[in-house]
């Protein structure tokens, strides 16, 4: 995954770029709505998981700002919210806005899906900067946040990257990794909002394409690698 930091300078923009802002606090929204470029059009607004996954499949938007910690749902909050829109991801993108710098809440965003993420002390125009940006395809973190990223998915072996886990589809090496930890087939469902049928099917296909037989196999394949 190629990262960029935010650093307030625009790269080449679309004239207008459609938003969600998704935050459980009202004022904030409104305050964030005012402050943003008039070239980015507000076309939906929720404060619940529930509600972000109803408006952003009936608006598709180009970029969804989303809050890290939502009431609703199955208590997922933006990752949750991610998981529900999962259909809409090759179209559009999202953008985690919240006031934790968390390395976990970083990290588990960006696992779902989530193409960037900028703590709440920016400016107006740098989250407009962010939105224009992720909207082109880029990946756009506060300074100090791009680094747990960067640790979180460069540490394995090259060869590995490479070879064997070019095999596996990101979701794969998700479950992959859930169960070579120990996880139940309901954990990991729960865990990534899918089926436990779902994960039977998965952890099957990983099985099969690794050439394992178990998940012990499979636990000591990942521990060799220094996956877990």
């Amino acid at each position: 995954m190629s990262t960029r930091a935010l650093d307030g300078t625009a790269g080449a923009q679309q004239e207008t770029v459609r938003v969600v802002i998704v935050d459980d606090h009202a004022i904030f929204r409104s305050g964030l709505k005012a402050d943003l470029d008039p070239r980015v059009t507000v076309v939906g607004e929720a404060g619940t998981v529930d509600q972000a996954i109803e408006v952003i499949a009936r608006t598709r938007p180009d970029v969804v700002l989303l809050d890290v910690h939502l009431p609703g749902g199955l208590g997922g909050g933006g990752r949750e919210v991610i998981a529900g829109c999962a259909a809409l991801l090759g179209t559009t993108k999202f953008l985690a806005l919240s006031v934790s710098d968390a390395a976990e809440d970083v990290v588990a965003v960006i696992r779902a899906g989530a193409r960037g993420y900028v703590t709440k002390t920016i400016s107006g125009a740098e989250i407009t900067d962010a939105v224009f940006r992720v909207a082109g395809g880029d990946a756009v973190f506060s300074p100090r946040l791009a680094g747990f990223v960067l640790d979180a998915f460069g540490t394995a072996p090259a060869d590995v990257a490479d070879d064997e886990l070019d095999k596996l589809s990101a979701r794969e090496l998700e479950v992959m990794r859930l169960i070579a930890r120990g996880y139940s087939y309901k954990e990991v469902a729960k865990e990534l909002f899918i089926s436990i049928k779902t994960v039977e099917t998965h952890v099957s296909a990983v099985l099969r394409k690794l050439q394992l037989s178990s998940r012990h196999e499979l636990t000591k394949w990942a521990a060799e690698r220094r996956l877990l």
